[in-house]
């Protein structure tokens, strides 16, 4: 079999480069284990706040507020395209703080922000309650991020899937054996199914990448931490937008669910709903809106997120000409979606991505020496 590029991975990343790619005229395979979407794709949050997660200005904010800037025209080409709707909502994001202390370490964070000319309003208690009745009343402010929101992965993989698709894409079920190359380049893989030869090859496997030979990446460029997630239903609806503390999060769906999560947990591939992962989970949510108390509990998973050393994606071409990676996006594979789809689609194309990776290739490790 020949194709322009193999895709390895069919979660939200790979699905969505494979997308890409497909609509800019390029035979693509996208190769997957199991079931498209079924891992980590779907196990997530599906936050879109890079406000929250970036600490301050810098590349990775940038690179966040960049994919946020993409995903209104991203949803629309998706839904028409796949038929599927996605289940995003706006509305904002909170992150609130339960004492003092830590209200003037938002404050102080909402500064820096601002004074960069980037979007944040500082909220007293008052006004949080306001915008959240549910809230404990032990708020005491917030910051709002008020352009961010959340969509539903599991039907965000759902529509990235068809599209990619309906778009021309192959998907083969199946173990990739190794990432092949010969004379210094990538030129396709093997796969259990038989060798499939390409121009080029997407690294996309989340947290299984380094189990893929031929990877090219050093030990520890990528691995599983694994988070848990607890689904409580309430009705009529308790929250109606995405709030933070300093232990985790709720991400309210329009039906009432609220997502309490998550874990960070270095347990190898362990998948499991533990007891002190559900405790853990299920005081952050009662912690931020005290009627979930008596919310009954209808879900739990676990997965893994692909993590990096420093928490930040691995971009773009690496060292091998031909081979190219989307993968350790920690916990931020839902929000940085469209711009690596838009990233590395360019790069395998030959074209200027749209942001600079530099910040983001995997180069960055190798300079830095050993990885933990």
């Amino acid at each position: 079999m020949k194709a322009n590029v193999v895709v390895i991975g069919a979660g939200v990343q790979g699905c969505a480069v494979a997308w890409r790619l497909a609509r800019a005229g390029r035979s693509v395979v996208v190769l997957e284990r199991s079931i498209p979407g079924a891992e980590a794709s779907s196990a997530a949050g599906g936050i879109l706040s890079p406000g929250v997660e970036a600490l301050e200005p810098g590349p990775f904010y940038a690179l966040g507020r960049a994919s946020l800037a993409r995903y209104p025209s991203f949803i629309e080409a998706l839904e028409r395209e796949s038929g599927l709707a996605v289940g995003h909502r706006g509305g904002g994001t909170l992150e609130v703080a339960f004492d003092d202390d830590h209200a003037r370490l938002l404050a102080g964070r909402a500064v820096k922000l601002q004074s960069a000319g980037l979007p944040v309003t500082v909220l007293d208690d008052a006004e949080v309650r306001k915008l959240e009745p549910g809230l404990s009343p032990e708020a005491r402010g917030a910051l709002w991020f008020e352009d961010e929101g959340s969509l539903d992965p599991r039907a965000l993989g759902r529509a990235l899937a068809k599209a990619a698709q309906r778009a021309g894409a192959s998907f083969i079920t199946g173990r990739v054996l190794a990432i092949r190359h010969a004379g210094g380049h990538a030129v396709g893989v093997a796969h259990e199914r038989g060798p499939i030869d390409a121009d080029a090859v997407v690294l996309a496997a989340g947290a299984w990448s380094l189990q893929v030979a031929g990877h090219g990446l050093p030990d520890g460029a990528v691995r599983p931490v694994r988070g848990q997630i607890a689904v409580v239903e309430t009705r009529p609806p308790l929250l109606s937008r995405v709030v933070f503390s300093g232990h985790g999060y709720a991400v309210p769906r329009a039906d009432g669910r609220i997502l309490l999560g998550s874990t960070m947990e270095e347990v190898g591939f362990e998948k499991a709903v533990t007891a002190g992962g559900l405790r853990h989970v299920l005081e952050v949510g009662i912690g931020l809106a005290p009627a979930i108390a008596m919310a009954p509990v209808v879900e739990t998973w676990s997965n893994f997120r692909p993590a990096s050393p420093d928490g930040e994606p691995i971009l773009g071409p690496g060292a091998t000409p031909g081979l190219f990676y989307a993968t350790g996006h920690t916990r931020n594979g839902i929000l940085l979606c469209p711009i690596t789809a838009d990233a590395v689609a360019a790069c395998v194309l030959g074209q200027p991505p749209p942001v600079e990776l530099a910040p983001f290739s995997a180069r960055r490790f190798a300079a830095s020496g050993p990885l933990a």
